[in-house]
């Protein structure tokens, strides 16, 4: 694996390919959004999320917000894992209060059949320029991490239609009719593949897929129809040798699969808080890096008392390379940015004493 490392800080990029580095790198989830009054500022001045995400100016400032503000070590592209469906002609909008939702749901393998698969170039162009642009931006400070939702999860909200609690409608199709749902993730996937080597291809450091909902699924289940799928993108995006972009996986709630999900080829994994980092580093070994995994509620604390939980899980992680230090999942929007600041600077700190 030959790993170029364009930008100035580059120990993300080595943490992930477990390389040595000074001190143990961190970014957050959700770091760019509502925590932040320079987001809700400029979220309020574009009148919705998707006229924020979809213009590529506007998704670039937003991805460099939190960089101004704190000393990350790699930023992550401001965007949504619903835009594939949305290329496919899902027709997807945000209700107030509701969160995502689509005009025309996937139920039936007439709609599966009916779907097109995009040219990302073309319906995805707004994403890959904010790419550009963002790199542009950071003038290679920090490294910029590419991402998409994973298949089961993108389609988890194509099938329902948006948000939901108890996945019925996605779960009367994947055990009354599991050949449908296969052709829909398969179709997803192709797109995926496609997405994320125009990621790549603008200038994409790192890649990152979100599954979301793989905790929805028993065992067998997420093998079968989430696994497999992100398994195929790992296996299918172009990483080549001569400009090797390292890819993080992240199943929230999956800590009971990180063998398998190791075996996938990436890079690395992302864990949440409910797994123990020392334990997942004895079981994975060191055939990937680790990333996370602080519970997002610990943000709601005293900046002493978040200086103790970041080097809390420090002492989890113990000795040794491959270590990413983010959240479990993402921030939360009422999080006040002085315990943000507080985070990063004593995981800096601490790591390196």
């Amino acid at each position: 694996m030959t790993l170029t490392f364009a930008p100035k800080n580059d120990r993300f990029l080595r943490a992930l390919t477990r390389q040595s580095v000074d001190c143990t790198p961190i970014w957050l989830m959700r770091q760019a959004g509502r925590y932040l009054p320079e987001y809700r500022e400029l979220r309020a001045e574009a009148g919705s999320f998707m006229a924020l995400a979809s213009n590529p100016e506007l998704a670039c400032e937003v991805t460099i917000q939190p960089t101004r503000r704190f000393d990350l070590d790699a930023a992550i592209l401001f965007s949504d894992i619903l835009t594939v469906p949305d290329a496919m002609g899902a027709g997807l909008y945000f209700a107030e209060g509701e969160g995502p939702k689509f005009h025309h749901p996937v139920r039936s393998e007439a709609d599966v059949r009916t779907l097109p698969i995009p040219d990302v170039e073309e319906t995805l162009g707004y994403v890959t320029e904010a790419i550009k642009r963002i790199r542009i931006e950071l003038a290679d400070r920090i490294p910029l991490i590419g991402f998409c939702g994973s298949p089961w999860t993108v389609a988890t909200y194509m099938v329902e239609g948006g948000s939901s609690k108890n996945y019925a409608i996605i779960k009367k199709m994947m055990f009354q009719s599991p050949d449908v749902l296969h052709a829909l993730l398969a179709k997803l996937t192709e797109t995926t593949v496609a997405y994320l080597d125009a990621q790549v291809r603008a200038g994409a450091q790192a890649l990152m897929i979100f599954d979301t909902w793989g905790s929805a699924l028993s065992g067998p289940s997420y093998r079968e129809f989430s696994l497999r799928y992100m398994a195929e993108l790992v296996d299918r995006v172009n990483r080549n040798s001569d400009h090797y972009v390292p890819l993080v996986l992240f199943t929230k709630g999956g800590g009971g699969w990180l063998e398998d999900m190791a075996a996938t080829g990436c890079d690395a994994l992302g864990c949440d808080w409910t797994v123990s980092l020392g334990d997942a580093k004895r079981r994975v070994g060191d055939r990937v890096a680790l990333q996370g995994n602080l519970d997002p509620g610990a943000l709601y604390g005293t900046p002493e008392s978040v200086r103790a939980s970041a080097r809390a899980v420090l002492e989890d992680f113990g000795d040794g390379h491959g270590h990413v230090f983010n959240l479990g999942h993402g921030i939360h929007p009422t999080i006040d940015p002085a315990n943000v600041e507080a985070l990063v600077n004593e995981v800096h700190a601490a790591s390196a004493r």
